[in-house]
């Protein structure tokens, strides 16, 4: 903000912002003192919805850079040389705690990544793990829900989630990821990254190949225990944002290496795993990680609440040479992203400066409502017309999917090592010993607060079914604590 008299929203200078305006000396402050009805109401308006999940999060600028040739997989032009850049914004949250809520705490991560791009914004929402919880968007709300405070109690109650994760045995695999050891990152920069879903690349010939990305910090992998996490949470409930915000006012930019997993179209019918199952990972000695790029970030937001709060990211958001796979998960939230913004931020929210493209221009015919910034000037606001308007290019950002079938309610299609439980059991005998005990101790500690046995046994039969060892030593640990 420029140096000079402080002034009214309309820009008028304000004379005394000290005192209001009273009848007289003591009296009744008057209604005419407009300064301070515009301060008031502006103060009320401070907030908008914060968000329903990922409300608590911290966010940087920075820039990627391409570091291998994938022009053979992809004709997007921000990927299309060696040491070509891109600036990004990158915003890492947790996912269930509210906007108050500390950083140092058992839950996943995101890692929304905008990619500003000449051909328009490309943002990929991603999370600190490779897989989900749940393999269908119709289950996220039921899911959000027992993971939020409960209806009648007003607080998280461990009857809810275990409840749900039990009778969702697909979670299994996603519940063993976040009560290892990378449930609690020891900070934003520590972490690994992932675009979770798999995507659809498309080169210039039109041949199109399913991608898993990945991003791998450069910082090494840091985690809390959760002892340590519970300390730091009460003693320092901004400790990720505070040592994100610090690590690069002090110029030590944190970077991840980008690589990407690819896939023949082809290869994916036959693949023995479903490759769209976000439940799922594609181990890595069938599609080896191949690197494309370099991640850094190195430019703190000037304001938190525009640039971090009011940033957008949609999974729809794509550019040419990438597409979405059908992926129920991603398929779903090709929708429910778009549509949060609109409501939370407003139908104009891509017109703020974070969230607006800034190697190229948006030409819609969009217009008018809430916060409309009359960009367009008297713009015709249709297509086609002959005064000039924006055009089609009658090119698809990506290429068409084959499908067939009737329509209904689908269960997702079972490939020949297809279950809830095989990836789960094979990361739990990926584990180091100290690993497994710390592992046990915290499903235990979280187990034990169930009140039905019911519920208690279906979620110990779960892991029991991914590891015979697994389910045994929790079953043990479990009822050790419940006496």
């Amino acid at each position: 903000m420029t140096q000079g008299p402080l002034t009214t929203e309309a820009g008028a200078p304000v004379a005394d912002n000290q005192n209001s305006e009273t009848a007289g000396v003591g009296g009744p402050v008057l209604v005419q003192d407009q300064l301070l009805l515009e301060k008031l109401a502006h103060f009320n308006r401070e907030r908008i919805p914060e968000r329903v999940v990922h409300a608590r999060g911290a966010g940087a600028y920075g820039t990627f850079t391409v570091t291998a040739d994938v022009t053979p997989y992809t004709r997007a032009a921000f990927l299309s040389g060696i040491g070509k850049q891109t600036e990004v914004f990158l915003r890492f949250s947790t996912v269930a705690g509210n906007l108050g809520a500390a950083d140092a705490v058992r839950d996943p991560r995101g890692f929304a990544l905008k990619f500003y791009t000449e051909e328009g914004n490309y943002d990929l929402v991603g999370n600190n793990t490779p897989v989900f919880f749940i393999k269908d968007a119709i289950k996220f709300p039921d899911f959000i829900h027992t993971q939020k405070r409960d209806p009648y109690t007003g607080s998280t109650e461990a009857d809810n989630v275990w409840d749900f994760w039990s009778l969702s045995p697909e979670s299994t695999h996603q519940v063993t990821w976040l009560f290892g050891d990378r449930g609690i990152p020891a900070s934003y920069r520590h972490m690994d990254g992932f675009g979770s879903h798999t995507f659809q690349w498309s080169n210039a010939a039109g041949e199109a190949f399913w991608v898993k990305y990945h991003f791998k910090t450069d910082q090494g992998i840091k985690n809390l225990t959760s002892a340590e996490a519970a300390r730091l949470a009460g003693e320092d409930p901004d400790s990720h944002q505070r040592d994100l915000r610090e690590a690069i006012e002090r110029g030590e930019y944190p970077t991840w290496t980008v690589g990407v997993q690819i896939m023949p179209v082809a290869e994916a019918a036959t693949y023995r795993f479903n490759p769209f199952d976000l439940t799922k990972v594609w181990p890595h000695a069938d599609y080896p990680v191949v690197e494309i790029g370099k991640l850094e970030l190195n430019r703190n937001p000037e304001n938190i609440f525009a640039e971090v709060e009011q940033s957008i990211f949609s999974p729809a958001h794509f550019v040419p040479g990438i597409g979405p796979s059908p992926d129920k998960m991603l398929q779903g939230r090709l929708f429910a992203y778009g549509d949060a913004h609109r409501y939370r931020v407003g139908i104009n929210a891509d017109h703020l400066p974070v969230n607006r493209p800034h190697a190229t221009v948006a030409r819609t015919n969009s217009r008018d409502g809430y916060l409309y910034d009359g960009r367009h000037g008297g713009g015709k606001n249709y297509e086609p017309n002959s005064f000039g308007g924006p055009f089609q290019t009658d090119r698809p950002l990506w290429s068409a999917t084959a499908v067939s079938g009737t329509t209904g309610n689908h269960p997702a299609p079972v490939h020949a090592e297809d279950d809830d439980f095989v990836q789960a059991g094979n990361l739990y005998r990926l584990m180091s010993e100290d690993e497994k005990e710390r592992l046990i101790a915290n499903l235990a500690g979280f187990i034990a607060q169930v009140s039905r046995d019911d519920i208690v046994e279906r979620a110990i039969d779960n892991f029991r079914r991914a590891d015979g060892d697994y389910g045994k030593r929790l079953e043990a640990a479990v009822q050790a604590l419940r006496g």
